[in-house]
């Protein structure tokens, strides 16, 4: 549905290599500080990447066009082996089409199921399956309280629906640090909290 809603408001959807990325970088660049203006929000780095331009250079780049100028983008992680790709930054315009990163994403698993590849990894739901029971340590809360109430940080409720829609398997993902203050400190740095 997703495809040919998006075909149909004159969207397409291309992967660029690694070394052809340099000329896009303008305006993947443009349309990451639209996203960032309008999710009024700035660069995590903790458990999602940030748009630097080393960074994006390093990878393929999928893109989603209308009438040939650049609406959305996602940077591709792919395994050595390629038995699993992945995206970490997925940006779009304000003004891009309804759906757009549903056609973006439902087109790179098409993509990469085609060359063989045997998973895609959706990313991190940051601070989503953070327990809240009263025996639970106090950086549980705390990223639970971010999940619940931080919209101001971040978007993670958004996130995680999103993600939701393509019926993920969540497997957990864990931080070891020291007791006490580090914790929260690394979790609250990776949502904008602290500097």
């Amino acid at each position: 549905h997703a495809v040919n809603r998006a075909e149909r408001d004159g969207l397409s959807f291309s992967v660029t290599p690694a070394n052809e990325v340099a000329p896009l970088l303008p305006d993947l660049r443009t349309i990451s500080a639209a996203w960032l203006a309008e999710s009024r929000t700035r660069e995590k780095g903790f458990s999602l990447g940030a748009f630097r331009d080393d960074y994006v250079l390093r990878r393929p780049v999928a893109v989603v066009r209308k009438n040939d100028a650049i609406v959305a983008f996602a940077n591709v992680l792919c395994t050595q082996l390629q038995s699993e790709v992945s995206v970490d930054l997925m940006r779009q315009l304000p003004t891009a089409p309804s759906g757009t990163m549903d056609f973006l994403f439902t087109q790179l698993m098409l993509h990469y199921k085609a060359q063989g590849v045997q998973r895609f990894a959706l990313g991190m739901a940051p601070m989503a399956g953070m327990v809240t029971h009263e025996l639970a340590p106090r950086w549980h809360r705390f990223g639970r309280w971010l999940f619940d109430s931080g919209e101001s940080f971040y978007n993670f409720r958004g996130l995680r629906s999103f993600k939701d829609k393509f019926l993920p398997v969540w497997e957990p993902r864990y931080l070891a640090a020291p007791p006490g203050m580090a914790t929260l400190l690394s979790v609250a740095g990776g949502t904008g909290l602290v500097a």
